[in-house]
């Protein structure tokens, strides 16, 4: 009796429209036309009794949704399982500029048509560790945006009524002792700016807390490997470099630091046509809170490069690899800055090119701390910095002994007591 040869594993390709009550469900099979299935309970039991139903004949099911406020339990459920499980970016589903229908049933037939044929783009779901400490970098943003819009508020009411701060810079201990003695004619005027100067304790007291929290949490966190690795870089502080960590998640995911550059926005807008081709500011399209923590650093490259005691000290105990990308990122930036500076250039837009320039030395730090290696341009760029000695050169694999100097008898030194 001869053994029957094995048949190839069919693939059914879903698209599902989740939402926070139900979720409709597309099947591709094959080269068969996009079925849809149906609304289901947005429940896990619900979810399985779907998954044994499609899957009872044997066949091979592949999953899609798309990231939305429902965050990523289907996912990790559906993974825990060893079920084949995509997220795709909403922003990069393909869609027609003339379709005006829209249905949740045509929503999950459009993602298992695309899903088929292999044109959606996937994101990067985090796990659960690494979205706590986002969510705690996130609600931190929005905490520093509503002291901003508290602020704006004040600014505001006291200009309506013709009250300029003559100092420095506002929000300093003699400012708020400026807004402590101002007295309105109106009751009602007294009344509503003292709730506006309340107002403004809340959010700061929300800042402090959380970044307090996010303190606490980096120990026990496992990227804190990367997270100190970061730090090296000038003008990163721990809360930039938790940012970026927690906000891109796998640096691995990306081929090269152009892409990067282009997932957090960084990089310019075009709209060429034929012989024209335009280009405006940066796009401003991916990650916001990555976008605003490389453009504060960056402010910090116009200094010249220098490598402070307070960065010699991020530095003790990180690998000699990821110290000389910080510091060629230093010398290299910094005069950056210097060129666009003599080309006439405004600084805000000599800081987002140093920025954007910036990017590409987080990534070579990522790429060395995950254990891969940066690919040539970023070898040909340390070996040239060797060469001109613009990196630290390296110590000495044993201490030298100390050598004797004696001092010539016969000659005078005014100072040679001071300096001993």
């Amino acid at each position: 009796m001869k053994t029957p040869s094995p048949t190839s594993t069919k693939v059914k390709h879903v698209g599902l429209d989740v939402h926070a009550e139900t979720i409709a469900v597309a099947i591709a099979e094959g080269d068969a036309a996009v079925s849809v299935y149906g609304n289901i309970p947005a429940n896990t039991h619900a979810f399985d009794r779907l998954h044994a139903k499609l899957s009872a004949d044997g066949s091979e099911v592949h999953y899609v949704y798309e990231a939305g406020p429902t965050g990523f339990w289907l996912s990790r459920h559906l993974a825990a399982k060893g079920i084949f499980i995509r997220v795709v970016a909403p922003s990069k589903v393909p869609k027609c500029s003339g379709d005006r229908i829209k249905t949740d049933r045509r929503d999950a037939s459009h993602l298992a048509r695309l899903f088929r044929s292999g044109q959606l783009t996937f994101i990067h779901v985090p796990d659960e560790a690494d979205e706590a400490m986002r969510d705690l970098v996130r609600t931190r943003l929005r905490a520093v945006e509503d002291l901003r819009t508290c602020r704006q508020r004040i600014q505001g009411f006291l200009l309506r009524y013709g009250r300029r701060y003559d100092g420095k810079s506002r929000w300093t201990a003699s400012h708020l002792n400026y807004l402590s003695i101002q007295k309105f004619d109106q009751p009602g005027q007294q009344i509503a700016f003292e709730e506006l100067l309340n107002a403004v304790k809340d959010p700061v007291g929300r800042i402090e807390r959380l970044t307090a929290a996010i303190h606490s949490q980096l120990p026990h966190w496992r990227r804190r490997p990367l997270v100190e690795a970061l730090m090296c870089l000038r003008g990163f502080s721990t809360l930039h470099a938790v940012t970026w960590v927690a906000e891109i998640g796998d640096f691995t995911r990306f081929a090269s630091p152009t892409g990067l550059m282009a997932f957090i926005g960084i990089i310019p807008g075009e709209s060429s046509s034929g012989l024209k081709r335009r280009q405006s500011g940066i796009t401003k399209t991916g990650n916001e809170g990555c976008r605003r923590a490389v453009i504060e650093a960056g402010w910090q490259y116009i200094l010249p490069a220098r490598v402070t005691p307070h960065i010699r000290k991020r530095h003790l105990g990180q690998p000699k690899a990821v110290v000389d990308i910080a510091w060629k990122a230093q010398v290299r930036l910094c005069e950056r800055f210097q060129n666009l500076v003599r080309q006439r250039k405004k600084t805000v837009v000599a800081v987002t090119a140093v920025g954007r320039e910036l990017v590409g030395f987080i990534w070579a730090i990522a790429m060395e701390v995950e254990g891969k290696t940066p690919p040539a341009q970023v070898q040909e760029i340390l070996t040239e910095a060797l060469k001109e000695k613009t990196l630290p050169a390296p110590a000495p694999e044993a201490p030298q002994p100390p050598r004797d100097y004696s001092l010539d008898p016969d000659k005078f030194f005014p100072n040679a007591e001071e300096e001993v």
